[in-house]
């Protein structure tokens, strides 16, 4: 679906963009892949990185923009809504700027892409945006109900939108295994860990281009899609890439959790297991179209979980084991995967039931 066509990604000079425009020129022939952030210097780089693609565009400009965003996606058929300011801390520190990017943004995204024609639109968003407690992740929670909300706004035969929604991706900007790895090459002494108890669900960059991909290919509209992907110990984590270094405990920077959680219990009632995912159904009504999401575009069959369902990183029956994380984290870091939890393979182990979280 995505060949001959026009596609557009904001925040694409980001780590998952990246990834996304590499992979989308390698499986598919998009008539032009627009990339529209606002760091003139990544564009410039993507631009030696990416020579020889004369289908690709970069346009300078910001999700506030809401005129900017019509120009840009003028001809487009496909949206995928990257941008969003993501570090929690920053976040905490300087609120109006997360809201005015990951809300308004978000906003400025739905009326441009409905008021362009645009075919899909597919929203990035985090665990963090479950249950929330910090910031970012309420804003990142107020983008999904925007998102999922403005399939009434286009009407039956406009755009649709849906949204994905996965935990850390393995090396992106911001993620621990730089800020780990500097510190192993600078000589540390010890490795620095919030709590012994926290854990994370972990996904690679490839693994995070899949889901989106295939959300674009199941999506009916107004889902949020959450891969079965494993969790890790932030502790096992420090071991696998510094074997031997004592621990420091610093404790929980502003905003943190111990666990995250991509499907609440208390939308268990809307949430729907599938052989590699899960979707969480809109929570509201659409006013002129029925939809019956327990069967995907793809003719993917899902089933409705049991009362009080929670998909937790601390409850996950899926912990990746040091040797696991060390074998994942064994290439470079911008280009780490982890190859049995891709595909079929992903497949076969994310498949078991998930129990009530305690």
């Amino acid at each position: 679906m995505f060949n001959n066509k026009s596609i557009l990604i904001t925040g694409g000079t980001g780590s998952f963009g990246r990834r996304f425009i590499s992979r989308i020129l390698k499986e598919y022939k998009p008539a032009r892949l627009i990339i529209l952030s606002r760091d003139e210097y990544k564009q410039f780089e993507m631009q030696q990185e990416f020579q020889g693609h004369p289908e690709l565009r970069f346009f300078l400009g910001d999700v506030r923009d809401e005129s900017r965003l019509r120009m840009a996606m003028r001809g487009v058929d496909i949206v995928i809504h990257a941008a969003a300011i993501k570090q929690v801390p920053a976040a905490e520190y300087n609120p109006t700027e997360c809201i005015m990017t990951n809300v308004n943004g978000a906003m400025n995204v739905i009326r441009a892409s409905i008021d362009c024609g645009i075919e899909k639109v597919v929203a990035l968003s985090t665990d963090k945006a479950a249950n929330p407690i910090n910031l970012y992740g309420a804003t990142k929670l107020t983008s999904d109900k925007l998102f999922t909300a403005a399939n009434n706004m286009s009407g039956a035969n406009g755009t649709r939108f849906s949204v994905v929604r996965y935990g850390n991706v393995i090396g992106s900007r911001g993620s621990v295994v730089p800020f780990f790895n500097n510190l192993v090459a600078g000589g540390a002494k010890d490795i620095p860990i919030t709590d012994t108890r926290m854990t994370r669900f972990w996904i690679s960059l490839d693994d995070g281009v899949d889901l989106v991909l295939n959300g674009f290919k199941r999506m009916h509209g107004g889902e949020i899609f959450v891969p079965k992907i494993p969790s890790i110990r932030v502790t096992d984590l420090a071991e696998a890439m510094a074997p031997g270094l004592p621990h420091r405990i610093v404790g929980i920077r502003p905003g943190e959790k111990l666990h995250e959680v991509m499907v609440p219990a208390e939308s268990s009632y809307l949430s729907l297991e599938f052989k590699d995912h899960y979707v969480i159904q809109p929570s509201i009504n659409y006013f002129d179209w029925d939809i019956d999401f327990s069967t995907n575009v793809l003719g993917e069959k899902g089933t409705l979980v049991q009362d009080g369902f929670e998909y937790a990183s601390g409850t996950n029956p899926h912990f990746l084991t040091i040797d696991e994380i060390r074998s994942g984290l064994g290439t470079p870091v911008a280009s780490v995967a982890i190859p049995e939890y891709r595909g079929a393979a992903a497949n076969q182990h994310a498949h078991k039931k998930v129990g009530n979280a305690a």
